[in-house]
């Protein structure tokens, strides 16, 4: 289907605005007015504009405030439409969104409000534009979309139609299965967005915390389904007014916009992509350092041994158990230290999980290889970290590990046995195209969003995982733009005794994060131990939490540039990662190294 995004949902001037729907891939745009009256192009200059980057204007919005008023109020607004149509002519527009009332002249009387709207659709016609008449959430009487759909019935005008927002259809919990009665040729225009579900008013919703599809918590593809059913076959556009997407790039974000109605189009049967590849484990974490001592220092006291070498890059394996740490030492090292900069995913089709990443927009990543090297495909997350698709030991596929030159040292029996989940901090702008991008590209199911205290501010996060959990990562978000260079990355290792772990890392050398009496005063009021255990984990730094399912251990290295390593024991079946506990590591962490 064709694809169309509103300019009011991106950032940086209309030229701008209008160039990153055309690169990202869009078909055509809905010119909001705030934009064009802030333009300096006059409005042949912006239709030869869209014409020449391939975009047709789908829509010019919006009209306020039009019908079921006064004759002498109506008697203006037909005045203040016949100057729009003319704009409209020279703009190239043929359909214009008119959103339902929400004067206070505006009266309860919908005979009237559809003998004014056919009015308008006559003078409209005249030009030959259409009106896409839409009901606002909020609107003074006309507020439902099959309200809407009533008076545009009794208007009954060739020229006008409705407009069908998925957010104020959802948001007001309105059932959208009615969508199907409204006859075909009625369906003017479709606008789609999601929202997190929120408890306040929903102006303030609809104009601040609106997202792309797939980010949300509204079902927007059930919404869809039923639009499909009524025989729509116009373009899918976006509306999303989001404070945070108005200050990111426009480029990036166009892009995610784009996948989300890729994404959604799969949800209903409609495109063609590759099937999800799910992965299903964790190959590697490789860390990029400028200094490799400290790093090798703090693996080595996890229980790592340096296996392997690259036989044309400097590059270390280490291993224990199934978790393996790539250290990188190349040109690629930060002067802010180091940072876990590539995840390895395991993968049963790395060729076919490539080509979907690469439908789905996902950068695909060039990689400088030596004569020998193994071909591994590679896309970049929204934050830049390198996701490669793996098959580990194989038969007959390609296997990273032959790269490496054994070192002749052998793993040794420990208490690590893989990678139980990473953490990943987002920068500030890309948090809701992080938690697309696993869904769509990687298939992963998306965990609700967590709120979690840190001592200068609120961070969210939000895990994603296959349902078994072999792969889990969390995606986190700092309160400020500014704060991002400091959030911290982190791999968790799974282990069956956090406390032989915790104590032979001790015994290496390796120091943990030492936590607050207070903490474990609470625990002792909030749940039962055996004899000297919560004095264990006091004197080891080892955390406690409990869900329906079971008990959750875990305890914290020291930060090493922007990576730390979490050890953590999860007994009969907990699902969650400790996020009761994430505000008393995150002040200890703040706290100055003693």
């Amino acid at each position: 289907m064709r694809t169309s995004i509103a300019t009011v949902s991106l950032s940086g001037s209309l030229t701008e605005k209008l160039t990153a729907a055309a690169r990202a891939g869009f078909d055509g745009v809905e010119i909001f007015e705030n934009d064009l009256l802030a333009s300096p192009l006059t409005p042949e200059q912006i239709r030869d504009l869209c014409a020449d980057l391939g975009l047709s204007i789908d829509l010019y919005q919006p009209m306020r405030d039009m019908e079921a008023v006064p004759d002498d109020v109506f008697a203006r607004n037909l005045r203040r439409a016949e100057h729009k149509f003319r704009l409209m002519r020279r703009l190239g527009a043929d359909t214009v969104l008119v959103c339902s009332s929400v004067s206070p002249l505006a009266v309860d009387d919908d005979a009237l409000a559809a003998r004014q709207l056919r009015r308008l659709a006559e003078l409209a016609d005249g030009s030959g534009i259409r009106v896409a008449y839409e009901a606002l959430a909020w609107g003074r009487h006309v507020n439902t979309y099959d309200h809407a759909a009533r008076i545009v019935e009794a208007a009954d005008h060739p020229a006008l139609g409705t407009c069908l927002d998925s957010f104020h259809i959802l948001a007001r919990g309105s059932d959208p299965k009615g969508i199907e009665d409204i006859p075909t040729e009625k369906i003017f225009f479709l606008q789609l967005a999601d929202a997190p579900l929120l408890a306040m008013d929903v102006l303030q919703w609809s104009r601040h915390y609106r997202c792309f599809p797939g980010q949300g918590a509204l079902d927007v593809a059930g919404l869809l389904r039923h639009v499909l059913n009524a025989g729509y076959t116009g373009p899918l556009s976006l509306e999303v007014f989001n404070d945070v997407f108005r200050q990111a790039e426009a480029g990036p974000a166009a892009v995610d916009a784009l996948r989300s109605l890729i994404t959604l189009q799969e949800a209903v049967g409609v495109g063609e992509l590759p099937a999800p590849v799910v992965p299903t484990g964790i190959a590697f974490a490789e860390l990029v350092t400028p200094d490799v001592e400290p790093a090798a220092a703090l693996l080595h006291a996890l229980g790592f041994t340096r296996t392997g070498r690259h036989r044309g890059k400097p590059v270390d394996l280490w291993e224990q158990g199934q978790a393996r740490v790539l250290l990188n030492t190349g040109p690629a090292a930060r002067r802010d230290g180091t940072v876990l900069a590539a995840v390895g995913l395991e993968t049963p089709d790395p060729v076919r999980a490539a080509r979907r990443a690469e439908a789905l927009l996902a950068p695909v990543l060039p990689r400088r290889r030596a004569t020998g090297d193994v071909l591994l495909d590679a896309v970049a997350a929204p934050d830049g970290t390198e996701l490669f698709f793996c098959a580990t030991g194989r038969p007959g596929l390609p296997d990273w590990k032959g790269d490496f030159a054994p070192t002749g040292e052998q793993a040794v029996d420990s208490d690590v046995r893989g990678v139980d989940h990473l953490a990943l901090t987002q920068p500030w702008h890309q948090f809701d195209e992080a938690v697309l991008f696993h869904r769509g590209v990687l298939g992963l199911d998306v965990q609700e969003s967590v709120d979690v205290a840190d001592p200068y501010g609120l961070l969210r996060s939000r895990a994603v995982s296959t349902p078994d959990g072999a792969v889990r990562i969390a995606l986190g978000v700092g309160p400020a733009p500014g704060d991002d260079h400091e959030r911290a990355q982190h791999i968790a290792l799974a282990t069956d005794d956090v406390v032989a772990a915790a104590r032979r890392f001790r015994a290496a050398g390796g120091q943990l994060l030492a936590v607050p009496g207070n903490y474990y005063d609470d625990l002792a009021a909030r749940f039962t131990f055996g004899p000297g255990e919560l004095e264990m984990y006091q004197e080891l730094g080892i955390l406690y939490d409990r869900d329906a399912h079971g008990a959750f251990r875990h305890c914290y290295t020291r930060t090493l540039g922007r990576v730390f390593f979490e050890l953590v024991q999860r007994d009969d079946g907990y699902r969650g990662y400790g996020a009761q506990n994430a505000p008393v590591r995150l002040a200890a962490q703040h706290a100055p190294a003693g």
